[in-house]
């Protein structure tokens, strides 16, 4: 897979379909890019080419633990200047989890570079403003005040980053405790300055302002609860909701590859939405 230096971080990326309007899809979590190549592979069939990517610190990309920016604003800047390094601007813009945020704020911060939003998962609620930060930062600073580094490299959550890229361990054990403490904690801070806010990280105010066509589609689980679908949905001016035949769950989470038996399902709306506002953009011109 190719793999580009974007702002001093080597990003592994991949993209699915040669013909068509462009798709930046984003998975959530830390997780990297693949399990979305089965969703990737059914929309490319209908005639758009999909951008998959592993964001910094997530799947095979490099570790960079580093400044005062909250972690998920860096992958801002990776994920514009990644697509405009393959002239794929403007572009529809999807993820699911932690990907639908990171959707949204990049059409915050770049509108002109987005097409549509297509967001699946949308993460709110106070189940996952309690669960979300001690998954992301909280283990992971009190194992460094406990353990150091290396108790930190020794944590699963780590280890299956390495199996990707072994370069990040070599990376990790050599960073200083106190320096990962800190960084850790400012992302923390940041993150959970947001983690009450309608949909995580995205104030009421931004969501009314978002003036690109959107759809989603809600999940199924605690963290992904189906009312903070609808609430986005009733927030985002114009905005489509599409429910899956599914129901609500009392679990924490249930992982993304579950979803498997309703992606045809997901890339048919997906498909449909996004001719419709190509359609709908040659009408205004």
């Amino acid at each position: 897979m190719p793999v580009s230096t974007i702002r001093g971080v080597n990003i592994n990326w991949r993209t699915v379909g040669d013909r068509g309007p462009w798709v930046m899809m984003t998975t959530g979590g830390r997780r990297g890019h693949d399990e979305f190549i089965p969703l990737a592979q059914k929309i490319a069939k209908s005639g758009f080419r999909i951008m998959l990517h592993d964001r910094r610190n997530t799947g095979a990309s490099d570790l960079w633990i580093e400044g005062d920016e909250g972690e998920e604003a860096m992958w801002l800047g990776d994920m514009h200047e990644l697509m405009a390094s393959r002239d794929a601007l403007p572009a529809f813009f999807s993820g699911s989890s932690a990907g639908a945020r990171t959707s949204i704020r990049f059409y915050l911060r770049y509108p002109q570079a987005v097409r549509g939003l297509l967001l699946l998962r949308v993460t709110g609620g106070a189940f996952a403003a309690g669960r979300l930060p001690e998954q992301y930062y909280g283990q992971f600073i009190r194992a460094a005040k406990e353990g150091g580094m290396a108790a930190v490299c020794a944590m699963d959550a780590w280890k299956e980053r390495f199996k990707e890229n072994p370069r990040g361990q070599d990376y990790l054990a050599k960073l200083p405790a106190d320096k990962f403490i800190k960084v850790f904690t400012r992302w923390n801070q940041i993150f959970e300055a947001g983690a009450r806010l309608p949909v995580m990280g995205v104030t009421e105010q931004e969501l009314r302002s978002i003036k690109v066509p959107t759809i989603i589609i809600p999940g199924n689980d605690n963290t992904h609860s189906s009312a903070s679908g609808r609430v986005a949905q009733k927030l985002i001016p114009g905005s489509e909701l599409h429910r899956l035949p599914i129901t609500d769950q009392d679990v924490p989470l249930i992982p993304f590859p579950e979803w498997g038996a309703y992606e045809d399902e997901i890339a048919r709306v997906f498909v449909d939405f996004m001719q419709r506002a190509v359609a709908g953009e040659k009408t205004a011109a």
